[in-house]
């Protein structure tokens, strides 16, 4: 047993309304630059749809993660080195501008230069990268709340199993949101497709960056991701990734699409893995089993065993404490509500989801059974107008079973409390069934109905012995991607004034920018 320590993400779909708030807050702090107009770490997709890029998912055309060879062993399904070589300036597998979106913006001059009339003056769109006016056909959400459907939803990959079954008609429509970042995963499949090793998956806390000085453009990394999650910049040349906001964790903060979410549906803590099951987990040869693979990985904090072994490893003891108290470790592990996106891809994804259950309280009254009554809640969740079988194919590589399950924890959560809090009789059939105490019942409903900001985010800050390391690694004094003299933005770095600058310094510059700025806590 090797523990490691991982930052992870836990988003409840249940709570998400789609206002984008989160992908607003996160361009503005890392791509509002020139070079990245088209780049969105986040993003909050309408499902079903393409998605951004256009079918991402469709690794058939993308060759993203991994797959096994004949021999059962793990390999990028981009293929081999040779392959990566004969092909290393020209990449059949990149997808274009017109995958992503060509970014656009508006003559707005034109409103204000516009010539006395009897005629309102309009604006016309115009790309940001050439500037010509453009007629727009396709952009990072264009099928918001369903637009375009049920032309471009019946192209949702995860729809081509079951396209006899779900009819996009206005009567038995159904969406919900899914936001995406990047799944910073315990087998990286971005790490090892890049050819100049600029990709790199830190240590400490597991968070997959990019070195901005190595990385030589490439874009193998682009390909290689099956989330599309690795960008590349075409004024600086380099490639560009969701950070999981890497300043702000390690001075105890949450990440900005955290901090900004108006639903209140991400979550943060440590997860503590063994670093020596995660290829044999990532190499299990049935898909469908690898949830529960990567499932197993995992390890109990509450473990003497795993405490001393973590602790010997030279993990913090405040950080085994904080995976002790961790909401993401307790909804993905010991509640099991939480499911990881696409698993078949095998890179072990360390952003996961609960999945929606909102409409089964309409489904239930329009089956004429009691609301309150966590059976007949069972009894309706098969015929959510959100498909399992949908779910199942974005979360478990298309096996119902472990979707089903979560969602009927949810309805006894919802059920039991629901009677609780208005006196009424219930049965515990359904909990007992699912080997549900009553302690369970509510430290679920603690976390995912009432958790305060404490309880949702539990991120132990990086160690005073360690800062100096992390400032000297990441240049934390200076982000690369931030001026014109940035390493990222082609230059050799910002200026020190001519000497070098100390480590107090650094530290300094650090707790001024990231501490001392209001938070916005809610209580």
């Amino acid at each position: 047993m090797r523990p490691m320590a991982q930052v992870c993400m836990v988003m409840n779909l249940d709570k998400c309304i789609g206002c984008h708030t989160c992908s607003v807050t996160c361009k503005q702090t890392w791509t509002n630059r020139p070079g990245t107009e088209y780049v969105y770490f986040n993003n909050v997709e309408t499902k079903p749809g393409l998605g951004y890029p256009a079918r991402y998912e469709d690794q058939e055309r993308w060759k993203g993660g991994w797959t096994l060879d004949r021999k059962g062993r793990l390999r990028l399904r981009a293929g081999s080195r040779l392959r990566k070589l004969l092909t290393i300036f020209y990449n059949p597998d990149l997808p274009t501008i017109e995958d992503f979106h060509d970014p656009f913006t508006y003559d707005y001059a034109r409103l204000i230069t516009a010539p006395p009339g009897t005629k309102s003056p309009s604006v016309s769109a115009r790309s940001a990268l050439t500037g010509r006016e453009l007629n727009p056909r396709w952009g990072a959400n264009w099928e918001d709340d369903l637009a375009g459907a049920p032309q471009r939803a019946r192209s949702d990959p995860n729809i081509a199993t079951m396209s006899e079954r779900v009819l996009m008609d206005f009567e038995s429509v159904f969406l919900f949101y899914l936001p995406r970042i990047c799944e910073h995963c315990l087998n990286p499949s971005c790490v090892a497709s890049c050819p100049s090793g600029a990709l790199y998956k830190r240590s400490e806390d597991g968070i997959v960056l990019v070195d901005q000085d190595r990385c030589r453009g490439w874009r193998f990394c682009v390909s290689g991701c099956p989330y599309k999650k690795v960008y590349f910049n075409h004024r600086t040349g380099k490639a560009e990734k969701c950070t999981l906001c890497f300043p702000r964790i390690e001075a105890g903060l949450p990440t900005i699409c955290s901090e900004t979410c108006v639903g209140r549906l991400r979550y943060l803590g440590i997860v503590l893995y063994d670093a020596d099951a995660v290829t044999a987990a990532a190499a299990t040869p049935d898909p469908r089993d690898l949830y529960e693979a990567q499932l197993s990985v995992f390890l109990d904090p509450e473990d003497t065993a795993v405490q001393s072994a973590a602790e010997q490893a030279g993990i913090p003891h405040d950080w085994v404490v904080a995976a002790r108290r961790s909401p993401v470790y307790a909804l993905i592990a010991r509640h099991k509500v939480a499911l990881p996106l696409h698993p078949e891809f095998r890179t072990m994804p360390m952003v996961w989801y609960i999945p929606p259950l909102s409409p089964v309280a309409d489904a239930t009254a329009a089956a004429g059974y009691d609301a309150a009554d966590p059976d007949a809640v069972f009894a309706t969740i098969d015929a959510l107008r959100i498909p399992l079988q949908y779910l199942a194919n974005l979360f478990t590589a298309g096996d119902v079973a472990p979707v089903r399950d979560a969602l009927r924890r949810l309805a006894v959560v919802r059920s039991v409390m629901r009677a609780t809090q208005l006196g009424l009789e219930h049965r515990n059939d359904a909990a007992e069934e699912l080997q549900m105490s009553t302690a369970d019942v509510e430290d679920l409903f603690r976390l995912l109905a009432i958790a305060r900001y404490e309880d949702r985010y539990v991120i132990p800050p990086a160690h005073a012995e360690d800062a100096g390391r992390l400032l000297a690694q990441h240049a934390l004094s200076g982000c690369t991607l931030e001026s014109e003299g940035a390493p990222g933005m082609g230059g050799k770095g910002p200026s020190t004034g001519g000497g070098p600058v100390s480590g107090r310094d650094l530290a300094g510059r650090l707790h001024l920018r990231l501490v001392a700025e209001p938070t916005g806590r809610d209580q």
